[in-house]
């Protein structure tokens, strides 16, 4: 069975045993958490949310928080000797999805 999750405005195909990397959730590791926002649920059945499935939840164990690549920027202006260059990481969490229920 595989569910569409909607989590920090982004959409992710799951099912039970994959691992996936969100934008930081505020729990501790090893703690079990519940998506409610599910969009579209596939196994014998498709069944399509409107907008979300009612009852159905999708269940995940946090397994670490980590900071993404570090992403780099360089602003130049032509003519102006002006250069900027900036860098950032994003703070992510793993995931792993334990069951899907409907």
């Amino acid at each position: 069975m595989y569910a569409l999750v909607e989590t920090s405005g982004r959409q992710f195909w799951v099912k039970a045993g994959d691992r996936l990397c969100v934008d930081r959730v505020s729990v501790e590791v090893g703690t079990e958490i519940t998506f409610d926002k599910i969009l579209v649920l596939r196994g014998e059945d498709v069944v399509i949310g409107a907008p979300y499935v009612e009852g159905a939840s999708v269940q995940a164990r946090v397994i670490e928080h980590n900071l993404g690549d570090k992403v780099m920027t360089f602003k130049y202006i032509q003519r102006k000797r002006n250069r900027r260059r900036r860098g950032s990481r994003a703070s992510l969490t793993t995931l792993e999805i334990t069951s899907i229920g409907a």
